[in-house]
């Protein structure tokens, strides 16, 4: 691991936020680095507000989309909301349709089959379309680059309403309104929504339109949540707001669906790293494993019984989800290892009978033994289907926009894409990928990266700290969890590999007269560096132990060094 402490901000600035509010520097510090400068910008950042919600009319054709909806819901045409089968889609779908419903009963769902359809508009949902007499579709966390369908659609009478925040290709379908905030030619000051976050700015356009105000809207609140943690775009701005507001609902009031998947894990409050690594992989799991469809049932049921039956089911397919991804991550690395390809700067793997419904999961489990661009390949249909997954600093999209004359189709963002091919360009994708890549890279991203926000003392580390940078919360891209380094520690001599297989390491660091418990995950294999009275420096952040009713503070390791 690379160590990179973060520059220090402007001390006179750390100091003019020190005495505003009344803070030791260390916070003044880290808020400063954060961007935070002033006591108005703290208050923002401690305290959001719905007023940091800017107008949905700012987004380029959000008044079309508006006219649209509402002409059709005075006509009671039949309306299907239409997204993808990842958490973004579903949470969106849900979202969309929970509200539409509470206007008309001419309103039904559409979630693609992984399988049978594929990412996005398919050209069998507009044939459903066609065939129940929906005369608009409203699509969402998809469509921007569906020149081809939304044309198939226009000439069967069909409307398009496009909700995405993918970037947009050249040209733009030919829909009735494009609602994408990534679009050129889009004035809407936050460029970060979530696709269930353009969705929830058209259903704040139309709630305005009956007088309603975003206060009326919370009970969408615990689904776009979800979203922004499962999508990881930056917490910051918009979706800070959101997020924040969203876990208040998630813990005091979520609806049925998710109620019914926290109760699984008997969590008592969750933060946005629970909504990423328990509620999301279980909505997730039911597009990868069976069908999308059982998540937008799950999300939006009212019923509390049914949904806790419908959450059981999901679990089911959780379960089997994880063991499979293990399975295949195993697979993929003794292939990497046979076909010795540890020396390429690329990871690019194929098997036709891996599962295409964690092939993401896989592309990410790989970077974090061989960490590198990465895509994972498998057989759908007659054509090579693949999840990409980059490294921290590296724009995969950019890298598979330069292989175009191997690829079919593509779409995604810097670090996440997918995309098909025909099988017989399987092997020069696979080079040209590797030369575009070896040609861009800055050699030090190969280098997994700790940025260190500061470094501290254990003697800094108090319950008033803790709870002052707890408030930072949430966490995410653009607000990551503060990390801090300590250097100069030693083990009180009972620190010992914990865990199955002796994976973790578990010690208690001292400095000085002050000392701390500390969990190392995954970080087993660094013992000897603790052991006979050893110094040594480590890279952590803080968090609470809750151990038989006891409640105290202890530093989750990072990365050690002698």
């Amino acid at each position: 691991m690379r160590w990179t402490l973060k520059p220090k901000p402007d001390s006179k600035t750390v100091e003019d936020l020190q005495k505003a509010l009344q803070v030791d520097q260390s916070v003044a510090t880290l808020l400063v680095q954060r961007g935070i400068e002033t006591y108005e910008e703290a208050k923002r950042f401690f305290r959001p507000s719905f007023e940091e919600l800017h107008d949905p009319f700012l987004m380029k054709d959000m008044d079309k989309a508006v006219a649209r909806i509402e002409a059709a819901l005075s006509n009671n045409e039949n309306i299907l909301v239409f997204g993808d089968y990842d958490v973004d889609g579903t949470t969106s779908v849900a979202l969309m349709s929970s509200y539409l419903k509470t206007k008309s009963d001419s309103i039904a769902t559409y979630i693609p089959d992984r399988y049978d359809e594929g990412y996005g508009i398919s050209y069998k949902g507009i044939d459903f379309a066609q065939d129940n007499d929906f005369s608009l579709i409203i699509a969402l966390d998809c469509g921007v680059k569906a020149i081809d369908k939304i044309n198939y659609a226009s000439e069967k009478g069909i409307d398009f309403i496009i909700c995405d925040h993918h970037r947009p290709g050249p040209e733009l379908p030919k829909a009735v309104a494009v609602l994408d905030p990534k679009r050129d030619d889009c004035e809407y000051p936050f460029k970060e929504l979530c696709g269930c976050g353009v969705g929830f700015k058209l259903i704040q356009a139309l709630a305005s339109k009956d007088g309603k105000t975003i206060e009326d809207l919370g009970e969408y609140l615990d689904l776009i949540a979800t979203a922004i943690g499962a999508d990881i775009v930056p917490i910051v701005g918009e979706n800070r707001a959101l997020a924040y507001f969203g876990l208040q609902i998630i813990n005091t009031q979520p609806r049925p669906g998710i109620k019914a998947i926290i109760e699984q894990v008997k969590k008592d409050v969750l933060t946005i790293t629970d909504v990423v690594f328990i509620v999301a992989p279980r909505i997730n799991a039911a597009g990868r494993m069976k069908h999308g469809n059982y998540a937008v049932t799950l999300l939006t049921e009212t019923n509390e019984e049914l949904a806790k039956e419908y959450a059981q089911e999901i679990n089911e397919f959780n379960l089997d989800r994880r063991e499979t991804d293990q399975r295949i991550t195993q697979e993929a690395l003794v292939q990497i290892e046979e076909n010795k390809e540890e020396d390429r700067l690329t990871t690019v793997v194929y098997h036709e009978t891996w599962h295409k419904g964690v092939i993401g999961i896989v592309a990410s489990r790989l970077i974090e033994t061989h960490y590198r661009p990465t895509l994972v390949f498998t057989k759908s249909g007659s054509k090579l289907a693949a999840s990409a997954r980059s490294i921290k600093g590296f724009d995969v999209y950019n890298a598979l926009e330069a292989c175009a004359e191997h690829i079919e189709q593509f779409g995604g963002h810097k670090y996440a894409a997918g995309l098909t091919l025909d099988p017989e360009n399987y092997e020069a994708f696979k080079q040209a990928f590797e030369d575009e890549v070896t040609k861009t890279i800055d050699r030090s991203l190969l280098t997994p990266e700790i940025r260190i926000d500061s470094q501290i003392k254990l003697k800094d580390i108090t319950p008033k700290f803790y709870r002052i940078i707890s408030q930072f919360a949430p966490f995410g891209p653009g607000n990551m969890t503060p990390i801090f380094m300590t250097e100069n520690l030693k083990d009180t001599g009972y620190g010992k590999c914990v865990g199955e297989d002796d994976k973790h390491l578990r010690l208690t660091a001292t400095q000085g007269k002050d000392k701390i418990v500390c969990i190392g995950f995954n970080l087993g294999n660094k013992c000897d560096l603790i052991t006979h009275n050893k110094p040594f420096d480590a890279v952590y952040s803080i968090d609470e132990n809750h151990w038989q009713g006891n409640v105290s503070l202890q530093l989750k390791l990072r990365d050690i060094k002698a």
